[in-house]
């Protein structure tokens, strides 16, 4: 069992009625009228997000009314059941409903996700332990949810932790015991050697920390397979270097691994379902700290693939990490190279918190993980690939600048910066992430998050699972 779901249907179990508006007026004239008046004499309206526990004559728990609201179709209407999940008293509980099964899918996960609790540095580890659980109907994939569950609760265990206790070296430990879970194999390049096997720009952003770079290396799956890379920014933390944030802009840097994070709890979804692919994880693991050896604004870095690049300022650090993790991924030609990093402001600025930014020269590819967003309730957004801003990337001394020369379109030029790492932009795709809710909402507590990963372990189920063409 995981965060208290229960894969075996239970037709004992306590019944949840999830009813809209327009079905109320029926469920009370199918039910006794001690259970119909109970409900009326309530003011129960079956409004979004509304309960009412419906007891028996005896004093006990009959069951439990659930209001999805008017329409209730999308999968967002379903996260009612997160604000339930934590409302109830301890118990076994169904759905006594007729739901579509990705209706039912969506509801057993907002269910399981409203359970996670972060109690490493609070005295009640047990906090949750006695909480209701959920019997799954036989509608819903228990292994798929179970795998979206643990990969959701691994990407926010890792961006919740301090960078105290989270920093390239935790990481690394954190992402081979992933990989030995699942018989995968992985490797760590530490410090000086990134520069013997030349990863210089890694090197070159985590010198001036007391904690080594690294470069984190975990392969899964049968050689045979299709190539799926994922490579994720690992900043464990950002101070923005000789650039230094100010005080409030530190505040959440313990995030910045957020992308590194996120491929995690995506592997993670990816071993557990055992989709037939050939998974490779990349992960540039630094801290960008402050210190006599800290690279400079005017520094000209020397990268994996050969171009030099202009240190226009420092606190663009994770595009200068990705840019050799990318040259790796590259060189082997995958399938598919997803990476993910919490990148820019900018992708904030234009499409707020909880809507990462995605960029791909692959229509197919952005269709598709557009309609995995919106079937999962974990939705992203396309920016364009706009080739004309590239000229902003443009170095006096180097073949590129870090930062472009100008306020406008951040988001883009990060990309179009990273385009140039790969060989091919078709089977490249980029997602700027901001890795955090601000706030608590039903099964999405505030603090780290894996945004859009569900939806693209969907993705990548469709494109590479079985049956896929």
């Amino acid at each position: 069992m995981i965060a208290n779901i229960d894969n075996n249907p239970d037709p004992s179990a306590i019944p949840i009625w999830p009813l809209r508006v327009s079905e109320l007026a029926a469920w009370q004239a199918e039910r006794s009228g001690f259970s119909a008046a109970w409900c009326q004499n309530s003011g129960f309206a079956a409004k979004a997000g509304e309960f009412l526990l419906l007891p028996d004559e005896i004093g006990g728990l009959a069951g439990v009314l659930l209001g999805l609201g008017a329409a209730a179709e999308q999968p967002g209407d379903f996260w009612a059941f997160g604000t339930l999940a934590e409302a109830l008293p301890p118990g076994r509980y169904r759905i006594d409903a007729d739901l579509p099964g990705s209706q039912s899918s969506h509801a057993a996960l907002a269910w399981a996700l409203a359970h996670y609790r972060f109690t490493r540095y609070r005295g009640s580890e047990n906090e949750g332990a006695a909480a209701a659980c959920l019997c799954l109907s036989k509608e819903v994939d228990g292994a798929i949810l179970g795998a979206a569950v643990k990969g959701s609760f691994l990407a926010r265990d890792l961006i919740n932790t301090p960078a105290s206790d989270m920093g390239p070296a935790e990481l690394a430990d954190a992402a081979l015991a992933l990989a030995a879970e699942y018989g995968g194999t992985g490797s760590v390049i530490v410090g000086d050697d990134l520069l013997t096997a030349n990863y210089p720009a890694i090197h070159a952003v985590g010198r001036a920390s007391t904690r080594a770079p690294r470069l984190i290396d975990l392969r899964w799956g049968a050689a045979d397979r299709p190539r799926l890379t994922l490579v994720g920014k690992g900043v464990c933390f950002d101070t923005g270097g000789l650039d230094l944030k100010g005080a409030a802009g530190m505040l959440k840097m313990k995030k910045d691994m957020g992308g590194a994070a996120t491929v995690l709890g995506l592997a993670a979804m990816v071993m557990a379902a055992d989709l037939p692919v050939r998974l490779r994880v990349l992960i540039p693991a630094v801290e960008n700290a402050v210190a006599g050896n800290a690279y400079r604004p005017g520094d000209v870095l020397e990268t994996r693939k050969g171009l030099t690049v202009e240190i226009g300022n420092t606190d663009a650090e994770g595009r200068i990490v990705l840019c050799d993790a990318l040259a790796e991924a590259d060189d082997e030609n995958p399938d598919l190279i997803i990476d993910i990093a919490t990148l820019t402001g900018a992708a904030r600025v234009a499409l707020g918190p909880d809507l990462p930014a995605f960029f791909t020269a692959n229509d197919q590819v952005a269709a598709a993980l557009l309609q995995a967003g919106q079937d999962q309730d974990d939705p992203s957004w396309r920016l364009p690939l706009f080739a004309p801003y590239a000229e902003r990337l443009k170095s006096k001394v180097a073949d590129y600048n870090n930062v472009s020369d100008g306020p406008f379109a951040g988001a883009i030029t990060a990309a179009l910066f990273l385009q140039a790492f790969v060989s091919d932009p078709d089977r490249w795709l980029h997602i700027d992430s901001y890795g955090w809710n601000d706030k608590d909402r039903p099964g999405r507590p505030a603090g780290g998050e894996g945004l859009g990963m569900r939806a693209l372990f969907i993705m990548l189920a469709a494109r590479f699972g079985p049956g896929s063409t």
